[in-house]
């Protein structure tokens, strides 16, 4: 269910009939120009001079409970809001006034009286015989509030806010509320239109820029951070602007701005229960439990039912991977509010990610029934409903969950390699994670995706969020871009960090120390250079180490998040060649307990940010100095280096010796031309150039095309063999290699080629096939077995023969149980095969499989 827009029956409940708005109060123009412009002293000052001359005018009566209200002063602003709202008829502001009186009382947890009141606006609806713009718009408010119970309420509200609007674009408020109650409700595309309309009107209201930062941030958009600081340029005083941007800062982990930000926004309102819980958080991701005590303390005396600061913790505990101290929060929340369905939403999609998934579920649609607007949660109960299509396999510490469609095939595959990866990690961190790990694989990319967001369209690959870990399957990429054994190990590698740190570990740090984990484990794992990321770091895109994360939570250019994940891992390779692996342990243990993350590191490598920043700088540049030089353009003497235009024309006689893409591009027209001689020429020197780049295009991959076309065997072989060792998701690269080494008789070699391309892609019977047959010439039945399970899921056509030939393997490997259950199978299908016959009857005497021919 979508919440938009739309003409409903309600609208004839109304008059709608009313005159234009009245003219305009010169006095509240003046007033509001000062508030909007956040000078708030001198705004109330001129309100009280006005009511001293004119004491019972409601308007302004109710506009200085309004400025009461915004500085954190509940008392003063309820007792004009009573002053307002009881003078008598005509009272242009009786409803607003009456709605403003019902927030000082929900801002104190008075639910109960705040709820009356709002009912009684909703009851004037039927008493007048017309209503104005002002009264349109707290009819509104009160329906929006009043939905709470009876969601359907919601639209009732929508239409109200667009009426109100509409009857007079003047009151931009009713715009800016309308949209901040469609974002509320997830229809971000109308949410955005209604600011942009309010900003058409005033293009620097700080209010409506403040919504337009937060619908950004709802598309994840590094925008939201600019237009947040546009309002508060706009009015440096606005609180609620300072409380969003604060939150900005700790999704970027920094910690200290964000406190900044809210001790400026409670320094305009000190009773702001948003800012207050703000800094609560950031107590409880410093682990200062004084303060986070005294916050909420003092959250719940000016509110003893403000569930907000625990759906809050809850929210950010989950951004920072804190997943059970997200559950306990919201566990805290929906006790305090039981229709807190935010909070019953956080809750069930948290104990998702903690692995208990029945009560998750059940939460995720007790918060559905109270807020059906809720994208995320519907599309994770949609997902919830497609589990029982999956099959769960348990071995060791590990539960593998798999699409019935892909659990015959890939089971074995990955328990061997999470096993593997499992031994590997615990010798290295000499730790063992306290859970049982559930691993999950979606063979289809959206529901991946709203399993690690709830969103579908996602770019990730796969999340761990400590006992589970949920990645795509092979089918869920295209074939060539994904290596799903590679990403499970960065995974499982997420799994001790989050462990040895109790999730405390900052997202540049655990996802740079994965990728490098993943080229350990195998050759060609990993992330691997390319000269887009050469290219950003002449061009000064990429960030330093000490403002690393901002890379990854706030892109500002279309490939920062995958430069951040390589640069993040080079950090690494820095770190562990100059200091060694022990100070990286030693930093992880150190997160657990540590108040200032960002400390961490420089301190145990004894180094400032600054000096860290320029020592990795430095290995950088001195890393890749032939490369860089190659990309680089052409520049005078003494000057900086720049990038070099990738699309610039080239010809043979314009090519320089020295740069990169013009021995590619030169030798790339040679081939297509066929002059192979000269082409390879201009191929081996950008090699030589740029050696540590195997990807789409480069000088290995077009050089050992040419000399297979040329029967160069041996040279093609060795070119696919540097290609697979800096690519690890080349799987035709890896089938090739298999080729020219079983062509030679390297079988071992082979074999181990076509395990490689096994982790790119699965699904194609002939690489098993031939794995089958290599490993049958060396005798090794177990993996023979191993392949020929995988041959029959892939559900050959001549069933009875591959269930045959599995049960010969079985045989044997000496499994005489297994081989006698697949050779049933085998003459169940096809009674009268010889072989199979000839097969049991040998199961049936006990003739030993080592007399087998």
């Amino acid at each position: 269910m979508l919440l938009r827009l739309a003409i409903i029956p309600f609208a004839a409940l109304l008059g709608l009939s009313s005159p234009l708005p009245a003219a305009a109060d010169t006095r509240v123009d003046e007033i509001d120009a000062l508030r909007l412009a956040g000078d708030y002293e001198p705004a109330i000052e001129r309100t009280l001079a006005e009511l001293e001359a004119d004491p019972a005018n409601a308007v302004l009566l109710n506009l200085l409970g309004e400025l009461r209200l915004e500085t954190g002063a509940l008392d003063a602003a309820a007792t004009r809001f009573d002053a307002a709202r009881q003078l008598p008829a005509p009272n242009p502001v009786q409803l607003l006034a009456t709605l403003n009186r019902a927030e000082v009382h929900h801002q104190r947890g008075e639910l109960a009286a705040a709820e009356a009141l709002w009912r009684e606006i909703l009851a004037a609806r039927a008493t007048r015989d017309a209503l104005g713009a002002r009264d349109l718009y707290a009819l509104a408010g009160a329906t929006r509030q009043l939905g709470r119970g009876d969601p359907a309420l919601f639209q009732d509200a929508v239409w109200l806010y667009d009426q109100a609007a509409r009857k007079d674009p003047a009151l931009v408020d009713a715009g800016i509320a309308l949209g901040e109650l469609l974002l509320e409700k997830y229809n971000n595309r109308e949410a955005q239109a209604a600011f942009s309309e309010v900003l058409e009107v005033d293009d620097d209201h700080p209010r409506a820029l403040l919504g337009l930062a937060r619908s950004q941030h709802f598309d994840y958009s590094a925008e939201a951070v600019a237009t947040t600081l546009t309002a508060l340029v706009h009015n440096p005083n606005l609180a609620p602007a300072r409380v969003f941007l604060a939150r900005l800062f700790i999704e970027l982990e920094q910690y200290e701005d964000a406190r900044n930000e809210a001790m400026l926004a409670l320094s305009t309102n000190p009773a702001s229960l948003p800012a207050l819980t703000l800094l609560g958080v950031l107590a409880h991701l410093e682990q200062d439990t004084g303060a986070f005590d005294r916050t909420e303390a003092e959250v719940l005396a000016l509110n003893p039912r403000y569930a907000g600061f625990y759906a809050t913790l809850a929210d950010l505990a989950a951004q920072n991977r804190l997943y059970e101290d997200a559950a306990g929060f919201a566990w805290q929340a929906v006790e305090l509010d039981q229709q807190s369905w935010r909070a019953w939403g956080l809750l069930g999609l948290n104990r998702l990610r903690l692995g208990q998934m029945e009560a998750g579920r059940a939460d995720l649609e007790r918060s559905f029934a109270g807020d059906p607007y809720n994208v995320w949660i519907k599309n994770t109960l949609q997902l919830a409903d497609t589990f029982a299509d999956y099959v769960s396999s348990e071995r060791e510490q590990f539960r593998v969950v798999l699409h019935g469609d892909e659990d015959r095939l890939l089971r074995d595959q990955v328990h061997a390699l999470a096993a593997a990866a499992w031994r590997d990690l615990a010798r290295r961190y000499d730790h063992r994670p306290r859970w049982q790990v559930r691993i999950e694989f979606y063979p289809e990319h959206d529901d991946f995706s709203v399993r690690s967001v709830g969103l579908a369209g996602v770019g990730l690959l796969g999340v761990a969020f400590g006992p589970v870990v949920a990645m795509d399957s092979p089918a869920a990429r295209p074939l060539g871009s994904f290596n799903w054994g590679s990403t499970l190990w960065h995974e499982l590698a997420h799994v001790f960090h989050l462990s040895m740190t109790r999730n405390r570990v900052p997202r540049w740090f655990t996802e740079g120390l994965a990728v490098h984990e993943e080229r350990r484990a195998r050759p060609g794992w990993g992330a691997d250079v390319d000269p887009g990321f050469l290219l950003a770091y002449l061009d000064g895109r990429l960030l330093p180490v000490s403002r690393l994360n901002n890379g990854f939570v706030r892109p500002t250019y279309d490939e920062q998040v995958i430069h951040s994940y390589f640069q993040a891992s080079l950090v690494f390779e820095f770190v562990e060649s100059r200091w060694g692996f022990d100070v990286i342990r030693e930093a992880l243990a150190a997160f657990r307990d540590s108040p200032d993350p960002d400390a961490v590191l420089p301190r145990l490598l004894g180094l400032d940010s600054a000096a860290l920043d320029a020592a990795f700088d430095a290995w950088l540049r001195d890393r890749y100095a032939a490369a860089l030089a190659a990309l680089s353009a052409p520049s005078l003497p003494g000057t900086p280096p720049r990038p070099a235009d990738p699309n610039a024309a080239v010809s043979p006689d314009s090519a320089q010796p020295d740069k990169y893409f013009d021995q590619l591009k030169v030798g790339q027209q040679l081939l297509e031309q066929g002059q192979l001689e000269a082409a390879e020429q201009y191929l081996l020197r950008a090699q030589q150039l740029f050696p540590e780049f195997a990807g789409d295009g480069s000088s290995y991959q077009l050089l050992a095309r040419m000399y297979l076309q040329q029967e160069r065997h041996a040279e093609a072989e060795a070119q696919l063999a540097k290609l697979v060792a800096i690519n690890g998701e080349s799987y035709g690269a890896q089938l090739e290699l298999a080729r020219l080494r079983d062509r030679r008789g390297a079988g071992e070699a082979a074999a181990a080629a076509l395990e490689a391309a096994l982790y790119i892609y699965p699904y194609e019977a002939e690489p098993w096939a031939d794995l089958a047959r290599l490993y049958r010439a060396r005798a090794d039945w177990p993996q023979v077995a191993r392949v020929r399970r995988a041959l029959l899921a892939l559900d050959p056509v001549d069933r009875a023969e591959a269930h045959f030939q599995l049960a010969d393997a079985y045989w044997r490997a000496g499994d005489r149980s297994s081989a006698r259950e697949q050779i049933l199978y085998s003459l169940e299908i096809a009674p009268n095969y010889v072989s199979a016959q000839e097969l049991l009857l040998a199961l049936v005497d006990g003739t030993p499989s080592s007399e087998a021919q």
